[in-house]
């Protein structure tokens, strides 16, 4: 993705509306979409959030467990550990 040199100011709250063109690029649309906010060293970063299996990382395959995602395969580790 190319550098889009945007700036943008925060609203008296402190938030920043993402433009158009980056919310299409990421297919960010409605309230289900999600960014992570992290820093690195002097950067505050967006990232697109994908929800991912607490034990293994995966993204692929996840269920929800008392509001934790867990993957297939770690259900199965877990429930053959019984």
């Amino acid at each position: 993705m190319k550098s889009t040199g945007i700036v943008r100011s925060l609203d008296p709250v402190g938030r920043v509306v993402l433009p158009m063109e980056i919310r299409k690029e990421f297919e960010l649309f409605g309230e289900d979409s999600r960014v992570e906010i992290f820093l690195n060293e002097d950067q505050i970063v967006l990232k697109k959030y994908k929800p991912n299996c607490i034990f293994c990382g995966s993204e692929k395959n996840l269920t929800d467990f008392e509001g934790k995602k867990i993957c297939q395969k770690c259900v199965f580790k877990i429930s053959s550990m019984w």
